[in-house]
């Protein structure tokens, strides 16, 4: 797993670097005192956590029917997650610690992210965790993380979400024909924020999305004019094309009153991270990777979050393998 950025400590300097891998067993005595560290330091709980029985060979054990992220602040491990795939293709999420040294710094979040991959990569389609219910500010966490209360437990909440779509994508074409197998789910009122370094491919995946939606009008970068508004010229939704690069925030994006401009339509926002994903508590977040600046290849992660795309099995409409598969179990089952 990629490294993370470093963090600044208080004097400017910088801190020890910081990333993120794979647990493995060798790590397990260090993996056992971080979670009994962070799990100590939470207010009392009745009944109590069963953390503090955690021991090296359990948490082997745990590695062994499952995987785990790690989070490494210089030499010393700081903080892990657990995650053990089911049988129906759910992840569970297990032991998520910080070791309080290292609290406060974004690595919880930088792991759950990894571990929504992890998940992603290992054929899962949903993760799911336990939070106590006596602590509201941790459930509220998980909840702006897309995270959803799917069952209630006598001492706590499920908490459920879909994970990524990483896909691989060979070609420009390639890109095109994705964004038009997404606009085959898409509904008027979507938003998909994408997000992807210059000439990644946002545009030409806009494009095949477009086409899919069969609007008006060429796709092209919306970069000089901030928007642009395709008409739709069947019964599907139009589309609302937005390059957020030059705004500064997100109270800029609300000048543009797209909510107005993209009634019954698509909206999507280039460069939309961190400034549109207060215009919906719904959406899809894009992001496409240039693996080699050689080649036209891509990776594009595709991240679900909000009820919207609870039940939506992206990874069927996006991997034609997958819809193959699946197309193939359906004849058979006739």
């Amino acid at each position: 797993m990629p490294p993370a950025e470093p963090v600044p400590t208080a004097e400017g300097a910088a801190a020890p670097e910081r990333s993120l891998w794979l647990a493995v067993p060798e790590d397990a005595e260090a993996i056992v005192e971080v979670i009994r560290a962070a799990f100590a330091a939470r207010p009392p709980v009745d009944p109590p956590s069963t953390a503090d029985r955690e021991t090296a060979e359990t948490v082997r054990e745990t590695l062994r029917r499952g995987s785990g992220v790690t989070a490494w602040v210089g030499e010393r491990l700081a903080g892990v997650i657990l995650l053990v795939p089911r049988p129906d293709g759910v992840a569970t999420l297990q032991r998520v610690s910080v070791h309080p040294d290292f609290q406060r710094l974004g690595l919880a979040g930088e792991m759950v992210a990894a571990a929504h991959r992890l998940a992603a990569e290992l054929g899962c389609r949903e993760v799911e965790l336990l939070a106590r219910e006596e602590f509201p500010a941790l459930v509220d966490w998980w909840l702006r993380r897309g995270y959803r209360v799917v069952d209630h437990r006598d001492h706590g909440v499920i908490l459920s979400r879909a994970v990524p779509v990483v896909l691989r994508v060979p070609t420009a074409e390639d890109m095109q024909q994705l964004g038009e197998r997404l606009a085959d789910v898409l509904q008027a009122g979507d938003l998909i924020i994408a997000e992807g370094p210059l000439g990644a491919g946002k545009t030409t995946l806009t494009q095949g999305i477009g086409r899919g939606l069969q609007v008006a009008d060429p796709v092209i970068s919306p970069t000089f004019v901030l928007s642009r508004v395709h008409r739709p010229l069947g019964g599907r939704p139009g589309l609302v094309h937005v390059d957020a690069y030059r705004l500064g925030s997100a109270e800029e994006l609300d000048d543009l009153d797209l909510p107005s401009s993209g009634a019954g339509s698509v909206l999507l926002v280039e460069w939309g991270r961190g400034r549109a994903e207060q215009l919906s508590e719904h959406r899809l977040d894009v992001e496409v990777h240039r693996d080699d600046p050689t080649t036209d290849a891509r990776t594009v992660v595709v991240t679900p979050v909000g009820e919207r795309w609870a039940g939506v099995d992206l990874a069927a409409v996006l991997d034609p393998d997958r819809r193959a598969e699946q197309a193939g179990a359906a004849a058979v089952a006739r």
